[in-house]
């Protein structure tokens, strides 16, 4: 069985993914998969069972055509014994390649999240975190399963420039130079983006 999930909800996705892989499962980064490396992937054995339960992730990196060589070589496998989910985190940027599966029946489902952020509320957050760092997450876990936490930070950031734009104090240069940080993060490592945002909302007070 072959399965893609893709959207950015990626909440959903990964509760999907346990609920069809459960907790014990190996993980294959797109990053580091060659097209002679899905072979292995299919029709090798674990040491502990038959049917193996695998996550592939992120098949369509920016790299030129490779994640369309790889589609092409899983489309070879649709009638595999093993439980395969394939996980395309950022379908923004990245093109899925989904349609090779599609004609062999494979399903490709989309959990989105919203599509517009609460400009109101995320402003609303900002300028209470100046103040009071836990009421503003606080805010922000009441409706951050609808946003996305992306789209969330970059209005953030929005609010941040205009603030500086106004008063063009030092802790305005401060903040700036601080989301600077926490974007890098984002796009750089695998923590969590709402903790990030949250982390930022908890020090601005003190920035």
């Amino acid at each position: 069985m072959i399965k893609v999930f893709y959207g950015s909800d990626r909440k959903k996705i990964d509760a999907e993914v346990k609920k069809i892989l459960g907790t014990d499962y190996e993980v294959f980064d797109g990053e580091n998969l060659k097209k002679e490396d899905i072979v292995n992937v299919f029709l090798g054995t674990s040491l502990f069972a038959e049917k193996r339960k695998i996550l592939l992730k992120d098949l369509t990196p920016a790299r030129g055509e490779q994640g369309e060589d790889l589609y092409e070589e899983i489309a070879k496998y649709v009638d595999t014994p093993h439980t395969i989910v394939i996980w395309e985190t950022n379908v923004s940027q990245k093109k899925t390649y989904k349609d090779f599966l599609k004609s062999k029946n494979v399903e490709a489902k989309k959990f989105d999240l919203a599509d517009k952020v609460d400009m109101r509320a995320v402003f609303n957050i900002y300028d209470t975190a100046l103040v009071d760092g836990a009421r503003a997450v606080k805010m922000l876990t009441e409706l951050q399963d609808k946003q996305d936490p992306y789209m969330f930070f970059g209005l953030l950031v929005s609010q941040a420039i205009k603030k500086y734009e106004w008063r063009q104090g030092t802790k305005e240069k401060r903040v700036l130079k601080e989301l600077s940080k926490v974007d890098m993060q984002m796009k750089t490592t695998a923590v969590e983006p709402w903790y990030l945002v949250k982390s930022f909302l908890l020090r601005l007070k003190t920035i």
